[in-house]
C-alpha cells in the first residue's frame, strides 16, 4: 500500500491521471447472519498465531497485528472504518474482510464495502422486494389469524409490515451514504462514487420453510431486478452465495434450497452479469469433526478450529475467508477485472 501511494505521488507529480482521479468502487454486501459474519475475531488471533495454519493469515496482518487497509474502506451499520478483522457480528469476521482484500487489491481507486445483513431475516418477507407483491390473501389472512392468537388486536397492516422491511432499510442504508460519502468518511470527501457490485449472501430463514424454499427463485429474480431499479443500476454485477451448510453431504432441504437459488441465480436474462458462488466446497471438514465429536468435551481443541454452530459455518475462520475470497474473485470476474 506504501508503495502504491508513492506511485501515486510519482505520477501526480508528473501530471498523468492518477487513481485519486477515479471514483470509489461502491460495493453492497447485503444478506443475514452469515453475511453479518460469525467467525470470532479470538479465533483468527489463535490460528494466526498457529505454525500449521498461520500462513493462511499472513496477507491480513502486518507484523503481529491485524493489518488496516488504508485503501479500501468498511460501513456497517454504526460502525465504520479502515477494513481489518472485526467487521463482522460483534467481535466477529465475515466476508468483508476476504471479499476487500481481493477486490481492493485489484483497483487502484479506494473501495468502499456497505454492509446490510441482520440476522434471521428471509427473502420470502424482509428482503421482499416490490415486484415480488404480497404473498397471496389466503397465506396472509392464516398469518393474521395466527397474530391474532396472541395479540387480538392485530389487524391485515400489521402482517404486511415487515414484507420488504429489510429490503427498504438496505436501500436507505446505501443511499444515506452514497448521498454523502465525505460525511462519512472524511478521507472520500469530495470524490466521486461508482455502484460497483452487489453480493448476496442469504438463506438459512428461507430454507427452513417449505413454502419460502418454492418461491425463492422467483423472489431472487425479482430481488435482483428490483434492487437494480431501485439503485438505477440496470446491469449491477451480482454475486449470489449458494447455501453450503454442511457441505456437500448436505440433506435434502438444502439440496432443494440450493436448487432453488441456482435457478434464481442462473435466470438467461442474467447471463454474464450475475455468478453463482458454491460455498459447500469450502465446507470446513477439520472444524465439523471436532464439533461432531463433541465441542462442549473438546472444548480446547474446538476453540483452534471453530466458534459458532454449522448453520454459522462453525464460526471457521478458514471459511469464512475462503467464501469472501471467492466471492470477490467472481466479482471481479464479472467486472472483466479477474487476470
Amino acid at each position: 500500500m506504501l508503495a502504491r501511494y508513492l506511485l501515486g505521488c510519482l505520477l501526480m507529480l508528473g501530471g498523468v491521471a492518477v487513481a485519486a482521479d477515479k471514483p470509489v468502487k461502491v460495493f453492497i454486501l447485503a444478506g443475514q447472519s452469515n453475511m453479518e459474519g460469525k467467525a470470532k475475531v479470538s479465533l483468527f488471533d489463535t490460528q494466526a498465531a498457529m505454525p500449521d495454519k498461520k500462513d493462511l493469515f499472513t496477507p491480513y496482518r502486518h507484523a503481529d497485528k491485524w493489518a488496516e487497509r488504508d485503501d479500501v474502506f468498511v460501513k456497517f451499520l454504526d460502525r465504520k472504518g479502515n477494513l481489518t478483522v472485526g467487521f463482522g457480528s460483534p467481535k466477529c469476521v465475515g466476508p468483508e474482510l476476504g471479499f476487500g482484500w481481493v477486490v481492493g487489491d485489484k483497483y487502484e481507486e479506494p473501495v468502499l464495502l456497505i454492509k446490510a445483513a441482520w440476522g434471521g431475516r428471509s427473502l420470502w418477507r424482509d428482503f421482499r422486494s416490490p415486484s415480488a407483491n404480497f404473498p397471496p390473501e389466503a397465506k396472509l389472512n392464516k398469518l393474521l389469524a395466527d397474530m391474532q392468537k396472541k395479540t387480538p388486536t392485530a389487524t391485515l397492516d400489521d402482517v404486511k409490515k415487515p414484507f420488504g422491511a429489510a429490503y427498504r432499510d438496505m436501500l436507505t442504508e446505501v443511499n444515506a451514504v452514497l448521498a454523502d460519502v465525505g460525511a462519512v468518511f472524511p478521507e472520500l470527501k469530495d470524490k466521486k462514487t461508482e455502484l460497483a457490485g452487489l453480493v448476496w449472501f442469504q438463506g438459512w430463514n428461507d430454507m427452513i420453510d417449505a413454502d419460502a424454499t418454492a418461491e425463492y427463485a422467483a423472489n431472487l429474480k425479482h430481488f435482483i431486478n428490483d434492487v437494480r431499479k431501485d439503485l438505477k443500476a440496470p446491469k449491477l454485477p451480482i454475486v449470489v452465495g449458494q447455501m453450503g451448510v454442511d457441505g456437500e453431504k448436505a440433506g435434502d432441504n438444502i439440496k432443494k434450497f440450493k436448487a432453488a437459488q441456482a435457478e434464481g441465480a442462473g435466470d438467461p436474462a442474467f447471463k454474464g452479469n450475475v455468478a453463482l458462488v458454491k460455498t459447500d466446497v469450502l465446507w470446513d471438514t477439520d472444524a465439523e469433526a471436532v464439533f461432531k465429536k463433541g465441542w462442549r468435551e473438546n472444548v480446547d481443541e474446538w476453540n483452534k478450529v471453530g466458534s459458532d454452530y454449522p448453520y454459522h459455518y462453525l464460526g471457521s475462520a478458514k471459511n469464512m475467508l475462503a467464501m469472501g475470497k471467492a466471492f470477490g474473485e467472481a466479482m471481479l470476474e464479472l467486472r472483466g477485472k479477474k487476470k
